[in-house]
């Protein structure tokens, strides 16, 4: 067996070395954009949320569009782009869910006071007509 000069091995080992460093290189580099769009749309859906009341008639989901619109923004600033964008769509889905509960007891609402309105008006058809039920 011929013996293996130290020098050879030494030579041999920067190769792996520089493919793990290109890797990981690499790696660094394919960070993704800052969710933007989904940041926005969030933003949007919580004005809308906003606008139609919510605060009124769903300030739980609300109050929870908003704090999670505001750890998007945070996860952004830490450079967490993938939570940022979770946490925004998540944002997003509150904010529209404030906005169809808040459409929903807006409609129940209404229909509490037609129902009323049509009792009112059965109530005074029998008064004069001196019938009941």
């Amino acid at each position: 067996m011929t013996p293996i000069n130290p020098l050879h091995r030494l030579a041999r080992a920067p190769l792996p070395l520089a493919f793990v460093g290109i890797f990981l290189l690499a790696g660094c580099a394919d960070t993704p954009p800052a969710p933007t769009g989904q940041l926005g749309a969030a933003h949007q859906a919580i004005v809308s949320a906003e606008t139609a009341d919510a605060g009124r008639y769903a300030p739980g989901e609300i109050a929870e569009a908003r704090s999670k619109l505001a750890d998007a923004n945070r996860e952004v600033t830490a450079g967490h782009m993938v939570a940022a964008q979770r946490l925004a769509v998540e944002s997003r889905v509150e904010a529209e869910l404030a906005s169809a509960t808040t459409s929903a007891a807006k409609a129940t609402a209404v229909n509490a006071d037609l129902q009323r309105g049509n009792n009112a008006l059965i109530d005074e058809m029998q008064r004069q007509t001196g019938t009941k039920p």
